[in-house]
């Protein structure tokens, strides 16, 4: 939403917003000079032209009240950044894990190359001039999109490139069966001029061959010769008979395949390919994805947004790739919904060795609890790895207080999840402060 507000508001309209509370989001729109306020104030849609909301706005919502009351229209957050970005040429980035940091290395790549892209990105992208709150207004015609597939917002987007991730099953609450996923993905990739899909991802090459058929033009990446059109090793990406080196400053083989996908985007786009790949290296990551919170004691706090057991696992492998000593893991399932869907499957992820893992209670988020579910369906079925260890939290406050206690110099400490945990990971910063004091 802070994105959604930042790119408006750079069309020259008069935007003001509410919150539950302040966060960094909020200060950095403040600092703009958008009209931000805590706390939810029926007064303030009086006048409104529109009045825009996320799917996580219930209506009962005393403003939204107030804006059906008085016939104003009411945009998903989705139409209103369809509209403030009418007329540019869209990158838009889909799948199921690897968005925010894809599009981000986009919107990086673009500016590093002096191209002066707007972008909505679902975190801070670290290094962009002039960036706030994920949201950039840029006067080139090049934009990028973070497209949400959980409420279907990413079919209104008028796409030029539609870059296709992944394809999994989550958002089951939303669409109701993982065939209903897959082909809103189709209609999603299929309206778009060239399509970049993952080769590696099963997922993405039926939503690729779907748009194929469609009449999209289709690139393909990933690391077999065999099927993708830009291949990725271990110290390069290769296409045809150019090649040239990749160096990816953010950890994990996942995040190699999330900067050829962004490569391949910019290129389309008209970018240099060498200077493409040189500006990857520059990447300064984003808030909430392997971000680096703190250190003390010896011991290093490593916040992530990931909240599906594929992004918890990816999370884990680059942090045992990127790290010799021991991981302290904190995760907090986000929504009643995914941990009745998929806790067989969080619980495989977790199931890792030399990962001591502190399960807190489901974030509900928007959703009201379900009964029955709640974080021992994860618990309960996670196999203790080699040198692991388990335990189960009461709550967010008492799963900081665990890993503080747990802390040994030379560990690493990870907040994982995409709900509330990451205020876990500035109360474990202030508890190894007290400790080491």
């Amino acid at each position: 939403m802070s994105a959604v507000a930042r790119l408006v508001a750079a069309r020259g309209v008069d935007v003001t917003g509410t919150d539950r509370k302040r966060s960094a989001y909020f200060a950095a729109l403040e600092a703009a000079g958008v009209d931000v306020r805590v706390g939810h104030d029926p007064e303030l849609v009086n006048g409104a032209d529109r009045v825009i909301v996320t799917s996580a706005v219930r209506e009962s919502n005393e403003e939204l009240v107030r804006a059906r009351e008085l016939g104003i229209e009411v945009w998903h957050r989705s139409q209103a950044l369809a509209w403030a970005l009418e007329g540019k040429r869209l990158v838009a980035v889909a799948g199921s894990h690897g968005k925010t940091t894809t599009s981000a290395m986009v919107a990086h790549v673009f500016h590093q190359l002096g191209v002066d892209a707007s972008y909505a990105v679902g975190a801070r992208v670290f290094g962009v001039s002039g960036a706030v709150a994920g949201g950039y207004g840029g006067t080139a015609r090049e934009a990028v999109v973070e497209a949400d597939e959980s409420d279907g917002s990413f079919l209104r987007y008028d796409t030029d490139v539609a870059i296709v991730l992944n394809v999994e099953p989550d958002h089951l609450d939303f669409y109701g069966s993982f065939a209903a996923v897959e082909e809103a993905f189709v209609r999603f990739a299929s309206a778009a001029r060239v399509v970049i899909a993952c080769a590696d991802d099963p997922g993405a090459m039926r939503v690729s061959e779907a748009a194929a058929a469609a009449g999209a033009r289709v690139i393909r990446y990933g690391t077999n010769p065999e099927t993708a059109d830009v291949v990725v090793t271990a110290s390069s990406l290769v296409r045809g008979a150019w090649n040239a080196p990749l160096a990816v400053p953010t950890p994990g083989w996942h995040n190699r395949l999330n900067a050829a996908a962004a490569w391949a985007a910019v290129v389309e786009m008209g970018a240099d390919p060498e200077r493409a790949a040189a500006a990857v290296a520059t990447f300064g990551g984003t808030g909430r994805r392997f971000e680096l919170r703190g250190e003390v004691g010896g011991v290093r706090v490593v916040d992530d947004y990931a909240h599906h057991p594929t992004e918890v696992a990816a999370v884990i492998a680059a942090a045992r790739a990127a790290h010799e000593g021991r991981v302290v893991l904190v995760f907090q399932p986000a929504l009643f919904s995914r941990t009745q869907a998929l806790h067989r499957e969080f619980a495989q992820a977790l199931s890792a060795d030399n990962v001591h893992v502190i399960l807190a209670p489901v974030h509900g988020d928007r959703e009201d609890p379900i009964p029955g579910v709640n974080s021992e369906l994860i618990g309960d079925l996670i196999q203790v790895g080699q040198e692991s260890t388990y335990e189960l939290a009461s709550s967010l406050e008492d799963a900081a207080a665990r890993a503080v206690a747990m802390a040994e110099p030379g560990d690493l400490i990870l907040t994982v999840g995409s709900g509330t945990v990451t205020e876990a990971a500035e109360w474990i910063l202030t508890g190894l402060r007290a400790r080491y004091a």
